[in-house]
């Protein structure tokens, strides 16, 4: 930090002192700096490490030429080391992610990721009161808050999977709202936690908490659902496809293929040529008898699952396909 910042720094009341200083070997530090000064300067100053992102307005108290810069320090998963003391961490853990001082709530929430990792069985008995805290800070308005939340989410669908599918409608619903905001950063990482969700929690459990976000009045939050669940089925396999019922997928696919975003038609697009493909290796009787073949045929399947505009809209969509295929061949 340069001294035109310490100098400010000195000038701020003891409370705010006292939390700057607090936040050291923390995960999050926050620093003051002029708004003419050089922010090049204050980085090089920095860790390679540290990413540098813009306070959200009221983040920090600034008047006059002062400014709010946040410096956050975003470890991958991979990255992360072990606590040093694991039964304090845990501890006081509920504590710190409740509280009102943001750099420790960033703190507590790395410490969620670390005992995640390394001390998964720690966290069991408090994992619903954990989830909900997390949730919590999903919402904080507070940048930096709210991105380490997401990583921190990210870390619990792939250590704890179908361990949380109780407490995972206020995670999944914040999840949602995150990746369908402008703001990039947060968006990417909101993005990137629904992929791991998809990937780690079983789809026959998660595809019904996903469904009636389909139907959500904003048209992002239906896009980005759409997506989880074309991520989602190909998880079930074969058989798990059959098991939970193409007749029920074929369902979904058909009510996005209207929708308004172009994220949800694709989803439906790319779900319905999966269920086909599924079909007619799977469920298509293996018969060189052409009266059978034709009584089982995906068009008469999609005719009678669906309405006769829904069934058209499909089979339009998978005909395209099998002809670009045939072309490309």
């Amino acid at each position: 930090m340069s001294g035109k910042a310490l100098r400010v720094l000195n000038t701020l009341p003891g409370a705010e002192r006292k939390n700057e200083s607090s936040s050291k070997g923390s995960f999050a530090k926050a620093y003051i700096e002029n708004t003419n000064g050089d922010l090049d300067t204050c980085k090089s100053e920095n860790p390679a490490s540290l990413t540098t992102t813009p306070l959200n307005e009221g983040e920090v108290g600034s008047t006059g030429a002062e400014k709010g810069i946040l410096e956050v320090e975003y470890i991958e998963s991979e990255n992360l080391n072990d606590l040093e003391d694991v039964s304090t961490s845990l501890a006081t853990l509920l504590g710190r992610l409740d509280s009102k001082d943001w750099v420790l709530v960033c703190e507590a929430l790395n410490h969620v990721r670390q005992l995640s990792i390394f001390h998964k069985e720690t966290m069991l008995e408090i994992l619903e009161n954990v989830i909900s805290l997390i949730a919590k800070s999903l919402k904080n308005p507070r940048s930096a808050v709210c991105k380490t939340a997401i990583m921190t989410s990210a870390d619990i669908f792939k250590v704890y999977s179908d361990h949380i599918i109780d407490s995972l409608d206020p995670l999944l619903v914040q999840l949602l709202l995150k990746s369908s905001q402008d703001k990039r950063f947060v968006c990417e990482a909101a993005e990137r936690a629904l992929i791991t969700m998809t990937t780690w929690v079983s789809p026959t459990l998660l595809l019904p908490k996903l469904q009636p976000y389909l139907k959500h009045k904003n048209p992002r939050i239906r896009a980005k659902a759409s997506m989880c669940i074309c991520r989602s089925v190909p998880q079930l396999g074969t058989e798990g496809i059959k098991t939970y019922g193409i007749d029920k997928l074929i369902q979904i696919a058909a009510s996005q293929l209207s929708d308004q975003l172009p994220e949800s038609r694709e989803a439906a697009r790319t779900l319905a040529l999966e269920l086909q493909t599924v079909y007619e290796k799977s469920l298509v009787p293996q018969t060189e008898e052409s009266e059978q073949l034709e009584i089982a045929s995906w068009e008469d399947f999609c005719q009678a699952k669906l309405t006769p505009l829904s069934a058209q809209a499909i089979l339009r969509v998978t005909s395209i396909a099998r002809e670009s295929l045939v072309v490309g061949c």
